[in-house]
């Protein structure tokens, strides 16, 4: 009960709850009356909803795309915000990303499935470690342009951010930068299957 009453806990339960939030999953099922969840790689994310809408409407399949990272950004990005100013610890608000990455992976809401974290992750590392994203977010588009396919262009971009955080923060502790980078990595882990096997698609031009 004391972890319920406390704010740190109140914190840590609301960025999993919140991070939890399928948007991709709404916005498609609202806007454009398909189950993402069914269809395509069954992801949450905007890939995944930019891929399957757009088989029916390619110009509303963008603005669904959009919306989909927008708000899959933001809602890690806003628990950490307003954390910060209610005061709590450096330790806390790291606790609080992770867990807001926990929840978009494996959401509460669809029995513990969920996205691949990315959107989510930028969002809470941005807040967090500024500069190395704003190095991942470039890497990304560079790979982006010249390779056209969302999950090599993640996970390289994933790899800039760890390795730029050891050069740049040196004597921080990683552990959290870490382990996010891992549940990214897992739930990439069909997608660097379908890579090896030359079957990953292009989703990006």
């Amino acid at each position: 009960m004391n972890f319920i009453t406390n704010i740190n806990g109140q914190f840590f339960i609301a960025a999993y709850l919140i991070g939890g939030i399928p948007f991709g999953l709404l916005l498609a099922k609202w806007f454009a009356k398909v189950d993402i969840n069914k269809s395509g790689s069954k992801s949450i994310g905007a890939t995944n909803v930019l891929r399957v809408v757009k088989e029916t409407n390619p110009i509303l399949a963008k603005k669904l795309g959009a919306a989909t990272v927008i708000l899959d950004t933001l809602k890690g990005a806003a628990v950490i915000i307003i954390a910060y100013f209610v005061g709590l610890t450096n330790a806390s608000l790291w606790a609080i990303a992770v867990l807001a990455v926990i929840g978009h992976c494996f959401s509460p809401y669809l029995n513990f499935h969920g996205g691949k974290g990315v959107a989510t992750g930028v969002g809470v590392m941005f807040v967090m470690l500024p500069m190395e994203t704003i190095i991942a977010i470039v890497v990304w588009i560079v790979m982006a342009k010249l390779i056209k396919i969302s999950s090599l262009s993640s996970l390289t971009a994933l790899l800039a951010l760890l390795v730029s955080s050891f050069i740049l923060h040196p004597s921080m502790a990683h552990a959290p930068i870490i382990l996010i980078a891992i549940i990214i990595v897992y739930k990439h882990i069909p997608n660097m299957i379908r890579l090896i096997l030359g079957k990953e698609k292009k989703i990006l031009s």
